[in-house]
Formats: structure tokens, sequence, C-alpha cells
């Protein structure tokens, strides 16, 4: 959860104006209200099937100035019932967006945060009509681009179900391989949904129903079990983890997967829309962090050394450049269409 550090330096004026911008992860709202729900899950779904990002109260428009919130906004924000907003969340979408909330008091000022982290399963789609004058649409996918918050664009879409095949070939050719390893003889089949482990016809064991609806068993990612809800790893027995870390895959000849230097980039984005600038490119690229996303753009260090300090201190060395794949063009010139 983002801490009062994190959230003083977001609400840093500058100039007679916040410093901070609104962009890829990151909406202002004036305060907060019970009537605005509907625009409100609009951002979260956005922000779920994007990066995840933070949803802002107590903060001004023109000029954008960090004013606070009204009493009425701050008491209406305090009675949050976090079961009864993920209920709803689930009612509307197609799958679980993870959220939470927090108040903040700054200079005497008091502010409301919600945090809305990156979706699992993507893409999030809504599922029925909801909020005055349909603020949200059956069947409609919500994405963040830049500042706002619009309806899902085919590069950003077709980007999605890439990542969902190839996460799904990346499992498959995992549990190929551990078969392989341990042998067909000795595998078996661990099925989540009805609570039991096979091994050919044969049912190995069977979990009692209370204790299968309280195992959560880790598929995927990293997940530390002092932050969240109570999760098992089948090891021999079922014993309690701290744990569980995935490895990734590393990707492999970087530049068929991202044949373009910055400067290729711009040009190609000049091409699909003659009337943009190359500092409206770099614009786009500096506000939506283009630079730190793999779906877009990757740092082509000059060679391991430089690659593993950043590993290790996550801080890139001088004249690293990035190089950029085809969605990058499309997602810049879809922004910069969208800022006409």
């Amino acid at each position: 959860m983002i801490d009062e550090a994190q959230m003083k330096e977001l609400l840093k004026v500058k100039d007679g104006h916040l410093f901070r911008r609104e962009g890829q992860e990151l909406e202002f709202k004036e305060q907060y209200s019970f009537s605005g729900l509907a625009d409100y899950f609009r951002d979260f779904a956005a922000f779920s099937n994007n990066r995840g990002g933070l949803l802002v109260f107590g903060v001004k428009d023109a000029p954008r100035l960090p004013t606070g919130l009204s009493d009425q906004s701050l008491q209406q924000f305090n009675k949050i019932d976090p079961e009864k907003i993920t209920g709803y969340l689930l009612d509307i979408f197609s799958a679980d967006i993870r959220w939470s909330q927090a108040t903040f008091t700054i200079d005497g000022k008091h502010f409301g945060v919600f945090q809305i982290e990156e979706a699992r399963i993507k893409p999030i789609i809504a599922k029925k009509d909801e909020g005055r004058d349909q603020t949200i649409k059956n069947g409609e996918i919500y994405y963040r681009y830049g500042g706002r918050t619009q309806k899902i664009q085919y590069a950003e879409l077709q980007n999605i179900i890439e990542h969902r095949v190839e996460q799904n070939n990346r499992q498959w050719l995992d549990l190929v391989t551990k078969i392989g390893k341990a042998g067909p003889q000795n595998a078996a089949i661990l099925d989540t949904e009805r609570s039991l482990i096979e091994k050919n016809d044969a049912k190995v064991l069977v979990l009692d129903e209370v204790l299968a609806s309280k195992i959560k068993f880790i598929k995927e990612g990293e997940f530390v079990e002092k932050n969240g809800s109570t999760t098992l790893k089948l090891v021999g027995d079922v014993v309690p983890i701290d744990k569980v870390e995935v490895v990734r895959m590393v990707k492999e000849n970087l530049t068929r997967q991202y044949p373009l230097s910055a400067i290729e980039m711009a040009d190609e984005v000049k091409k699909a829309l003659p009337s943009s600038a190359q500092h409206h490119v770099w614009n786009v690229v500096r506000e939506n962090d283009l630079k730190s996303n793999p779906d877009y753009a990757v740092y082509n260090f000059r060679n391991k050394k430089h690659e593993d300090e950043f590993n290790a201190s996550g801080v890139l060395p001088n004249g690293t450049p990035s190089i950029y794949n085809n969605r990058a063009v499309e997602f810049i010139v879809s922004v910069l269409k969208a800022a006409r």
C-alpha cells in the first residue's frame, strides 16, 4: 500500500500547481461521493487492465492543487465497506479486481486514495450496465491511456490476448517439462476445482471439503503469506510457506522482438501520424513510462556487467538505450489521436 512519504511526493506543489500530472497510473479527483462509484469502478477496471494505479481524492482541478477532502467527502470515504465494494466489483466485472484504500492528513488537509493492482487475468470485462447514463456498459473493456480512461483499442486488446496465449503456452511447457523430469509413471494430477489428487484412474488423495475451501494454491507469481490470505503449498505434506517465487522466462533475441531504436520508433509514429512531432512522442513515452514496460520496450544493455548492475541496484547505467516494438508505435499513435 502507498505510504505517507509517497503521498507527499504525489501532492508536491511547484509554481502554483501540482507538480505531478495525471498519467497511465495516476488519476486525481476533487471530492469523493457515493454517487460517483460507477465512474471510480470504471477507473478501477482501466487500471487493472493496464499496470495498476492510484486514484487520489482531494485534488482540485484548474488549477490543480491539493485542497483536501471536505468533511462530508471524508466521512463518506471513511464509511466505505471493502466487502461491499468488492462484491459490487465482482457483480459488475468478469474477474477479480484487487484494490485497497487509505486516508492521509498532510499539512492539515485530508486525502483519500484507492490503490488498484494490475489484474492477474486480463482482460477485465464489464458484465452489465452500471451507473447514470450507463457509465459502465455491458461487454466493454476499459484501459488507461495517458491521463484518461477509455474503451480499449485494438492494439492493446491484441496485446492482452497474445499475453494470455503466451501464458498458457508457458504453463503447458512447464507442466510437460516437470512430467518429463519426474517420469509419467510418477506423475499425478492435482485438481484444485474438485479438491483431489489423481494418478491414472485412482484417487490418491481427497481433501476434506472444509480444508479444501481454505487452501489457496499458488499457480503463478509471488506470494507473501504475511500480507495476504492463508496459502499452503503441497510438499509431501501440506505445510505453510512464507514465500513462493516463480522464475520468469528470459526473453531471447531482443532485436527481433524489439526491432526499433528510439529514433526509428519516432519516425514510424510520424509516418502513421504526420502531424506529430518528435517531442510529442517523447512526452507520451515519459508520461506512460514506456521504457520500463516490456509490452513496448526494453533496455538494450551494452554488456552483461551493466545488466547485472541494474538488476542488483535498480539504477540504470548512463547511456543505456531503449529499443521498441511495433506495439509501442501503435500505442503512441492511439494516445496522440485521443489527445486531439
